[in-house]
């Protein structure tokens, strides 16, 4: 009988998770190519929603290693009236707190579950969408790619902001108003900054970053009925640590997921005034992380209505994708691989060597991107 505990940490099942991913993110990325150029522009609607199902197969591997693999459980505290009316019904803006590694694979966990994820957007660094497979799926999909310049970032929000609202099925927009991810030194910088212009000082966020939220709300106003505030927390005691690296080696972790709906109308037309908006939000999510941390629980000492949370389910589809996924790219990859390392000519022995060590880098190097010490700096740029 295998022994799953071992099988789930050998290096080289990881390699061929690794070799299927990045194999299948190339060409599907190569399909959204042929059909971003010959398609779009004559059917918009339709290569939106065929790129959804591309889109979807992608990212649903790594809801599956979530998921399936690791056996990642979730806890959601979200009124049920508007879980059963709104949720995956609308487009929705998402405000996050970023203080995870796997913030963005919990909340891909989640949007798979109301049947959204291959519509799961974000505002990203232009950067990133250069990089293989991953940015250049972003790129197809219309992500929202910024370059740290104001003047250039409003043109490219009012411009992505329009395509995202036209979109035919429900989209859901991601924004991390802190812009990196929590840490000792960037928090240390954040509550200078704070002080100096005599904002509120946060124990467990960063400052928000207000001009991206502002800027875009002007334009998504009537158009994305509705603000998600999403709070993500991990308990204390829990031993696992919630990594990629943690889930990857198969070891389940507990998340928990406080969602509110809020109505755009209930945001103040002022710049100014939804500025301070969004500060007032991160001192309410602020307490609620204070009380989770104290607590194991969002609602004790935070003030805000309790909800009672309930377990997401799993899908199906996910373990069905990323299987067929693994058939029909490892089956002609491990026999070419194979037929390289036996060949038994030094020439095709270092080429099948390479091209493994290529896939381990990548997936390497993915794991990185997502490391809290490899976030952005705080404070660098103007807020």
């Amino acid at each position: 009988m295998i022994n799953m505990n071992i099988l789930k940490q050998s290096t080289v099942v990881h390699l061929c998770f690794a070799i299927s991913y990045f194999t299948s993110g190339l060409l599907l990325s190569l399909i959204q190519a042929i059909l971003y150029f010959g398609l779009k522009p004559f059917n918009k609607t339709l290569y939106r929603r065929i790129n959804y199902y591309l889109s979807y197969s992608f990212y649903s591997q790594l809801v599956f290693m979530s998921e399936w693999w690791s056996g990642t459980t979730m806890s959601i505290y979200v009124k049920k009236d508007e879980y059963d009316k709104y949720y995956g019904k609308e487009h929705g803006y998402l405000i996050m707190n970023h203080s995870y590694e796997v913030d963005w694979l919990m909340g891909w966990q989640f949007c798979d579950g109301i049947q959204v994820l291959g519509n799961c957007k974000a505002y990203a660094k232009k950067s990133i969408q250069y990089l293989p497979p991953i940015g250049w799926m972003w790129k197809f999909s219309e992500f929202v790619f910024l370059e740290r310049s104001f003047d250039k970032d409003k043109e490219i929000i009012k411009r992505q902001i329009s395509e995202i609202c036209d979109y035919p099925d429900p989209v859901w927009l991601l924004l991390t108003p802190e812009g990196t991810r929590f840490t000792a030194k960037k928090h240390e910088a954040s509550l200078k900054f704070a002080k100096e212009k005599n904002l509120p000082l946060l124990k467990h966020h960063l400052t928000p970053r207000t001009r991206g939220f502002t800027t875009s709300l002007q334009f998504f106003r009537g158009k994305i009925p509705a603000i998600y505030n999403i709070q993500l927390a991990f308990e204390k005691e829990d031993k696992t640590p919630p990594t990629l690296t943690s889930l990857l080696y198969g070891k389940p972790i507990h998340a928990h997921l406080h969602i509110e709906r809020i109505p755009v109308e209930k945001v103040p037309e002022d710049e100014a005034e939804a500025a301070t908006w969004m500060h007032d939000l991160f001192v309410v999510k602020d307490k609620m992380q204070e009380s989770f941390m104290n607590t194991g629980d969002f609602f004790l000492e935070s003030g805000v209505e309790r909800i009672e949370p309930f377990k997401a389910q799993r899908r199906v589809y996910s373990l069905i994708n990323t299987l067929g996924w693994a058939v029909v790219t490892l089956t002609p990859m491990l026999y070419y691989l194979l037929g390289l390392l036996l060949s038994g000519k030094l020439l095709y022995f270092s080429i099948g060597c390479a091209i493994l060590a290529a896939f381990f880098i990548l997936l390497q190097k993915s794991i990185g991107m997502s490391k809290i010490s490899q976030g952005s700096s705080y404070g660098t740029e103007k807020k």
